[in-house]
């Protein structure tokens, strides 16, 4: 079989493999999750497994961690989270008097100097903040009235922990049935892919969670000792959203510094919440990610918040969980594509003839 058949057949099962799962994303967001959730662990009941001498044995362990950890971020984390958003809540017309009352002149003196304009500007921005509520509560609304929503919701409840679980268990059984369906020609470079995307995979995956799992923490524990509202929520909120590079430190840095002048009269508080996120960059810079994902795991910032956001756009949240590991594939099989390439008589050409002495 020449190359060319090859590599029809290996572009045409990625294509077909990408269709199968566009037409039933609908169904594998557990199944997604699950996967997820046992290649996360995997490491850790491996570990076990050899201090345990039984992979069973070392799987209840781990999931007896687990439940008690959720156990306890469900009993602590929720109570302290509901209070803060009842406070909020309670104190949001005194935020919105003081917000008015603040830009309030600057308001008069553009009226002063550009009435009109002024008049048909408040009334845009009134009918746009109106329009955007509208389209926020009917999205809200049928996110959580929708039948399927509640069925997704059930499903990811019920059956990941089950698909997780198995996976766990058989782990090992799976990876060695993979590795024995490989073209036996071509299993050693198949082998040597499959390790490199798995390097890439488990060194941004796991590196870049427990980078946002320490943020997260930092910044709630920060934003709450300078006394903001909403300060541990908005702390966790950060360390989600900052697995896509850039984007949970921005947002929140926005969020808080806003909340922080509408919420105090000094500038004490505002600067503390601007200190919390100078250090938060710090560490996150200059300690987490240097030693937790490191610059070697192939994955470029703008390359991953590319893949977040096209896998979100295109599959939901199944596409933001299978977009770092898209990622990386197609980063390790450009580079061996381009490898390749530069090995071939295409880019070296053909040799030139000795010129007659």
């Amino acid at each position: 079989m020449s190359n060319t058949q090859k590599l029809w057949i290996w572009g045409g099962a990625f294509i077909a493999f990408f269709i199968g799962v566009y037409i039933l994303r609908a169904v594998l967001l557990p199944f997604v999750a699950g996967i997820t959730i046992a290649y996360f662990l995997d490491p850790l009941t491996s570990f076990l497994q050899r201090k345990m001498h039984s992979r069973t044995a070392a799987l209840c362990v781990v999931c007896a961690v687990l439940i008690l950890v959720l156990l306890l971020c469900f009993f602590i984390i929720v109570p302290i989270v509901q209070k803060q958003l009842g406070i909020f809540l309670s104190n949001l017309p005194i935020y919105a008097g003081l917000l008015w009352g603040r830009i309030e002149p600057y308001v008069a003196e553009l009226k002063k100097v550009f009435p009109n304009q002024t008049d048909s500007l408040q009334q845009t921005i009134s009918e746009h903040l109106s329009g955007g509520m509208k389209l926020l509560l009917g999205t809200v609304k049928k996110l959580l009235s929708g039948s399927m929503a509640f069925i997704n919701l059930l499903s990811v409840l019920l059956i990941t922990p089950v698909v997780a679980f198995y996976l766990l268990r058989d782990w090992n059984k799976f990876c060695g049935a993979i590795k024995g369906l490989l073209p036996r020609e071509e299993a050693r470079t198949i082998r040597k892919l499959l390790s490199e995307m798995n390097d890439i995979i488990s060194g941004f995956v796991r590196g870049q969670a427990t980078v946002c799992l320490c943020l997260g923490i930092f910044y709630a524990v920060g934003l709450t000792l300078s006394g903001l509202d909403l300060g541990l929520l908005i702390g966790l909120g950060i360390g989600v959203l900052s697995f896509i590079p850039y984007v949970g430190s921005t947002i929140g840095f926005i969020t808080s510094v806003g909340l922080s002048i509408v919420q105090f009269d000094d500038w004490k508080h505002i600067v503390a919440v601007v200190v919390v996120f100078f250090l938060g960059q710090m560490l996150e810079g200059n300690v987490l990610t240097p030693k937790l994902v490191g610059e070697k795991v192939g994955l470029h910032p703008v390359w991953v918040m590319f893949a977040l956001l096209t896998g979100a756009s295109l599959f939901g949240f199944l596409g933001v969980l299978i977009a770092v590991p898209t990622a990386a594939i197609i980063g390790v099989l450009v580079r061996f594509g381009i490898q390749k390439y530069k090995e071939s008589a295409l880019y070296l050409g053909a040799a030139r003839p000795r010129e007659n002495a």
